[in-house]
């Protein structure tokens, strides 16, 4: 093995582990490392806002692979060891231990960060969290089970922030949610579904509150007081941050690799030095369907990209080109979300007859159909997903009406 190539993969979530296990897949023979500074062993992140903050599930139940299989694929996994530096000229990480391991191919998988936002008294606040890690979980289900009065404050209304809250209600907290912008979920979807669930979280109980611009935090006696900027204050015993991300380029920085909206890689994920692969959330790409770059957070862009950096690194040429996916899961509404909205100039609802939460949302750009967010409607997320990778062409009037078979045949525009 002394005289093989070695391969190291910073991060060990979705990314980094799937290419790892692709690498061998694909017939490398060589070493490979895999760091990541969280010491346990790699799980799956959407869980934790989800069963496993609710109590539903353990983190046991969800890791992404056994400590076995790292084993039988030779593929040594350094956990709780962060990575300081990256020496592209001489080709060699450093390590927080002191110690150094060189590389033929790096991979970068470093992921984001959550945001902590300006806000005044934030840093003395009392049990306030945000939601990234396994730690972070554990942290927030113990703070809320020690909690008395359950007052559960989330700052933020994007997708975390809303599963966040809706696992906390299952548990039985007294929860609201604090929005900067005029409607939840604002920089991600359209108003109808943003509406939706403002209105899904009201009926359980949770209070939500856009136009909220959080400006300052007063900690008394284990009890938060929080400020707005037009005035309002609300109290609570926990506060989770819920206001977005930071990509992880620092390391990518200190090699001189080209940052843009994060780390701009190629087709094939390499970056602007020809050893250096970068996969995941972290990465800025070009998505062919849709002729724009773009930077995801999403499991399945981790894992396609993950196979795309293994093939390319083994001496193939692959070219990513897949059509983007998210879920999201809140109470007993199961969103999937399939294609990117950016530039929809029209929007048609269809409603399943007979059921409030069976719904599906489709977005045009003139005829051509960009997305589809599906509520407890697997169907139309399969149709859309078929829709959308063939470029067909899809006749709206037909679509909207639930009496006609939701079926191809009666939905495409001949």
């Amino acid at each position: 093995m002394s005289n093989q190539p070695t391969c190291v993969i910073i991060g060990a979530s979705h990314a980094g582990v799937n290419c790892a296990f692709a690498l061998r897949r694909e017939g490398w023979e060589g070493a490979i490392h895999l760091y990541d500074s969280d010491p346990m062993l790699p799980y799956h992140r959407p869980p934790l806002s989800k069963g496993y903050l609710s109590g539903a599930e353990k983190i046991e139940d969800n890791v992404l692979k056994s400590a076995d299989s790292y084993r039988e694929e030779n593929i040594h996994l350094h956990l709780g060891l962060k990575v300081t530096n990256i020496h592209p000229t001489d080709k060699h990480i450093s390590l927080q231990d002191g110690s150094t391991q060189a590389y033929d191919h790096l991979v970068l998988a470093t992921g984001a960060r959550p945001l902590i936002p300006p806000i005044r008294g934030l840093e003395s606040a009392q049990n306030i969290f945000s939601m990234r890690t396994a730690q972070d979980a554990t942290d927030i289900r113990e703070a809320f089970q020690a909690s008395q009065n359950k007052r559960i404050a989330v700052i933020g209304g994007g997708y975390i922030g809303l599963e966040t809250a809706a696992s906390l209600k299952k548990l039985g907290a007294e929860a609201i949610i604090l929005e900067r912008e005029n409607r939840i979920l604002s920089r991600v979807t359209s108003p109808e579904m943003s509406q939706f669930f403002h209105q899904l979280h009201t009926e359980k109980g949770v209070q939500v509150w856009t136009q909220k611009n959080v400006v300052s935090v007063e900690s008394n006696n284990q009890l938060n007081i929080i400020h707005c900027e037009d005035g309002t204050r609300y109290e609570a015993d926990m506060i989770v941050l819920g206001v977005g991300i930071r990509v992880n380029t620092q390391l990518a920085e200190t090699a001189g690799l080209d940052i843009h909206n994060g780390i701009r890689v190629d087709a094939s994920t390499r970056t602007s030095d020809e050893s250096i692969y970068a996969i995941g959330d972290c990465t800025y790409h070009h998505n062919p369907h849709y002729d724009c770059f773009i930077r995801l957070e999403s499991v399945q862009n981790a894992v396609d990209q993950a196979k795309i950096a293994a093939a390319a690194i083994c001496g193939k040429e692959p070219v990513y080109n897949s059509i983007p996916w998210f879920w999201s899961d809140q109470y007993d509404v199961k969103l999937q979300m399939v294609g990117l909205s950016n530039g929809y100039d029209e929007v048609v609802v269809r409603k399943e007859a007979g059921d409030g939460h069976r719904f599906s949302v489709w977005y045009f750009k003139g005829d051509t159909l960009l997305a589809v967010d599906a509520v407890n409607n697997a169907k139309a997320y399969v149709l859309g997903t078929k829709f959308i990778k063939g470029g067909t062409r899809v006749d709206k009037k037909q679509l909207a009406d639930p009496t006609v078979d939701f079926k191809p045949a009666a939905l495409i525009l001949h």
